[in-house]
């Protein structure tokens, strides 16, 4: 009896394992669901982790909501919250503006220069400044943005890039948010130097307007998945600033009676066009891949194309000295 209870029951385990393998060929692995990755292939928080409605909500979790809102369609919204931390911080977009701010403060301050209010020879003779005559020295249609004309612009620009960038920042990754700010910039420089060619530049308009021009984008396209209240606001916001700033830098250019060299105003329009079609594309392919959006290479094409027409312009077709 004890060999034949033994027998049975070492027959059990066999009958469960063949019922187990039979059960595991039933299931289609390729019907499952796949483990939620971003865009870099880590895994996203699981469900576990996530704040529910038992846990009260921290003012970090409470101000990551916020940004979605502002910054993301509302399909796009819970994964950026699953995946959301302020590790890394903003850190370019807050270098960048330390940055700015230090060259002002030091062509206002150590300079023997009235620098507070309006420009003057130190701004004028700096090696950041684009100056037409100079354009030999290549690296001006960037440095530029590191100088600014008085007070009302490094803080006009501080605040814009500031608001903007930094939301855009926690929400995608400073490369891009870089990339765009630095491709607005840089499209400013050459835009003057083809359509305004003997005019300078100063600040970094060009860059701020790389930020807003990519989200008014966003804001435009993405306009019935926000809240619509916020959506009209924010687009009303951004119309009125522009409009704003805009005035200002034709009066500056073409009105005021200030001696020396007149500040452009096109790089304005050179940063807007590079954040309305780079910066729309970095901002609108939240958690996917850039480099199989078609967008992406038609941007990318079209700048080289442009960038490469400004350097022969300037090389060989320029009437600036």
């Amino acid at each position: 009896m004890c060999l034949g209870s033994s027998g049975d029951t070492g027959a059990l385990p066999v009958d469960g394992l063949a019922a187990a393998a039979a059960a595991m060929d039933d299931v289609d692995l390729e019907q499952q669901e796949p483990f939620p990755v971003d865009r870099d292939g880590r895994q996203i928080r699981a469900g576990a982790d996530q704040p529910d409605g038992k846990r009260k909500r921290t003012c970090c979790e409470k101000f990551q909501e916020s940004v979605s809102k502002w910054m993301l369609p509302e399909d796009a919204r819970s994964t950026y919250l699953e995946r959301a931390n302020c590790c890394p911080p903003p850190i370019f977009i807050i270098l960048i503006s330390i940055g700015e701010l230090a060259v002002f403060i030091y062509y206002a301050v150590w300079k023997p220069q009235k620098q507070w209010v309006t420009l003057e020879e130190g701004i004028w003779n700096s090696p950041l400044t684009y100056k037409p005559d100079r354009r030999q020295e290549a690296w001006r249609f960037i440095s530029y943005m590191f100088t600014h004309a008085g007070v009302e612009h490094i803080l006009g620009n501080l605040v814009m890039q500031l608001l903007l960038g930094i939301p855009l920042e926690l929400v995608h990754k400073g490369f891009e948010v870089g990339m765009v700010y630095l491709a607005g910039v840089l499209a400013g420089s050459l835009a003057s130097s083809i359509f305004d060619p003997v005019s300078a530049l100063v600040g970094a308009s060009g860059g701020v307007y790389a930020l807003i021009g990519g989200y008014f984008m966003n804001a435009v396209v993405n306009f019935r998945e926000m809240i619509p209240l916020l959506g009209v606001f924010r687009i009303l916001a951004i119309v009125v600033i522009v409009g704003v700033d805009f005035g200002f830098a034709f009066y500056r250019r073409f009105v005021s009676d200030e001696d020396g060299l007149k500040v452009s105003f096109v790089a304005h329009f050179g940063g807007i066009v590079a954040g309305m079609t780079i910066g729309y594309v970095f901002f609108s392919d939240y958690n996917k891949k850039l480099l199989k959006d078609p967008r992406f290479w038609l941007c990318i094409v079209g700048y080289v194309v442009f960038l490469i027409f400004a350097v022969l312009f300037n090389i060989f077709l320029s009437p600036a000295p």
